[in-house]
């Protein structure tokens, strides 16, 4: 039974909960690609620019103490061009000698910007330094100095490093308020107009800080800026050029891989309540890894993640709560002899489902890692289980408490899965531990979870009302607890941002 006779019937015994999707606004244009002509020569000059600004992050004996606040400046400047990954090695023992010399008491204590910087660096590589440091810049009342806020440089950098800051770290809680403040106000009064570059980096700040860029993203904003600079360092500026072109072909020539193998399901006629979010996904994964030797890992997870838009799109707004337990208990068993229990127009997905993990799975028995196939598919059932829950809950016109919510969709936000995922083609630092340690949702996975959990409530409950679903948190939690939906929003987004800080928030305690 072809897929169009099969919705006509479906027809005729009820209506059907669907909204088909809109079409990708990037149409066909990523489905070829042509090498570009000038690549060799591009990557011979990166090769040979990496090797003369790796030597100068060399430390070679006794060096002084202003070179090694160059150091700082040149592997910040590294980081956010976008070419640290080249580098890691040589980063990791400059930081370490940085910290084994130091320790706790940074050279350049009165130097507000140095500090920030310093601190940051460090504790983003992982050196546990201390936030005291930061009590030199209050008065005997426990305030910060009035004359940090002529010292705008100084104030962008502290901005910066307070979201390296772990919970029940007062200091940078109060210099986060303090800097947001004044930096605020210098934007909003223009004192920089004279300085467009600084203006615009702390306007972005303020909307974005440093932690939580997309390192492509950041590198394409951070060159033409770095490149202002009357210290920058030409073969550093020129490496970053070079790289950010020859990463971007790459991912073009993986993305009009992804899109033949999307084109060709043929979803559209198929399966038009699917969302087309290929591109929108592969720049989704480029932010979980976008260097070269990760594309057989960024090729698994786009398909997988794909294929989860097709579970969600199908449980959540086309299948009847008959036909999804039905499918449900396939994905339980995992074989292709479930097929014929399936009605036709779900027998696409759960074969693609198999086949995608399959090839995967292939992959890693040449290695010796069938287990992370194991792990990966116990969770895609789990996934299955839980987008049922949401199903009847949805058939039944039930409003769950925000425990028994949380305890469901907190699996169905999938950001857990889209993790484990992630590491299925990992180096041999992932282990078969790592594997159980995401299935078994540790703290800064749930805290992961929350986050998307509640940014996607946030951003989308009232037009997901508009159709018949499942309630969302925002709807959960007013209900419960007998408040507005602003106070709501308000509450949640305080959430998000405490998840952000700390990863032992208990998501059912809300």
């Amino acid at each position: 039974m072809s897929i169009a006779s099969s919705n006509k019937s479906f027809k005729q015994d009820f209506t059907r909960n669907t909204v088909n999707s809109n079409r990708s606004i990037w149409g066909d244009q990523f489905l070829t690609y042509n090498e570009g002509k000038n690549q060799a020569w591009e990557e011979q000059r990166a090769k040979e620019l990496k090797e003369k600004v790796r030597k100068e992050l060399v430390i070679e004996g006794s060096i002084e103490p202003t070179h090694h606040m160059k150091l700082l400046e040149l592997v910040d400047a590294i980081q956010r061009l976008g070419v640290a990954y080249h580098f890691e090695d040589e980063i990791e023992e400059c930081l370490n000698h940085i910290y084994v010399t130091y320790g706790d008491k940074w050279i350049n204590e009165n130097n507000l910007q140095s500090t920030s910087l310093w601190f940051r660096l460090l504790r983003q590589q992982g050196f546990n330094v201390s936030s005291g440091i930061f009590y030199k810049y209050k008065n005997e009342n426990g305030n910060f100095l009035e004359s940090m806020r002529d010292d705008i440089h100084g104030m962008l950098s502290l901005y910066e490093a307070t979201h390296m800051r772990v919970e029940g770290e007062d200091v940078l809680d109060e210099a986060l308020e303090f800097t947001t403040y004044h930096l605020g106000n210098i934007t909003k009064n223009h004192i920089c107009r004279n300085d467009a570059s600084l203006e615009t980096q702390i306007h972005q700040a303020l909307q974005q800080p440093l932690r939580r860029r997309l390192p492509r993203l950041e590198a394409l904003r951070y060159i033409p800026i770095y490149q202002q600079q009357d210290s920058h360092n030409d073969d550093l500026l020129t490496l970053a050029k070079l790289d950010f072109n020859l990463l971007q072909e790459l991912h073009r020539k993986e993305l009009s891989q992804i899109s033949k193998w999307w084109k060709n399901l043929d979803l559209s006629n198929k399966l038009p309540y699917v969302r087309d979010r290929i591109v929108e996904g592969y720049f989704w994964i480029l932010a979980v890894y976008f260097e070269p030797q990760h594309t057989e890992s960024r090729t698994f997870l786009m398909k997988a993640c794909s294929l989860m838009v097709i579970l969600d799109d199908t449980y959540d707004n086309y299948g009847t709560y008959e036909e999804l337990e039905i499918f449900t208990k396939a994905v339980q068993r995992w074989s292709i002899s479930c097929m014929d229990m399936l009605p036709e127009y779900m027998k696409l997905i759960y074969e693609e489902l198999l086949d995608v993990h399959k090839e995967a799975e292939d992959l890693l028995e040449m290695k010796g890692d069938t287990y992370r196939s194991y792990y990966t598919k116990e969770m895609v059932k789990e996934y299955t289980r839980n987008l049922l829950i949401e199903a009847k809950w949805t058939n039944e016109r039930y409003i769950p408490t925000v425990e028994e919510h949380m305890s469901v969709t907190m699996v169905t936000v999938g950001y857990a899965l889209m993790i484990m995922k992630s590491y299925v083609f990992g180096d041999e630092l992932v282990t078969e531990d790592t594997f159980k340690w995401v299935s078994n949702y540790p703290p800064i996975v749930k805290a992961s979870c929350l986050i998307v959990r509640l940014m996607d409530d946030i951003a989308t409950h009232k037009k997901e009302q508009e159709r018949n679903h499942v309630a969302s948190s925002v709807e959960c939690y007013m209900k419960q607890y007998g408040i507005s939906e602003e106070q709501t929003l308000e509450l949640f987004s305080k959430l998000v941002k405490q998840s952000g800080k700390s990863p032992s928030n208990n998501p059912s305690k809300m």
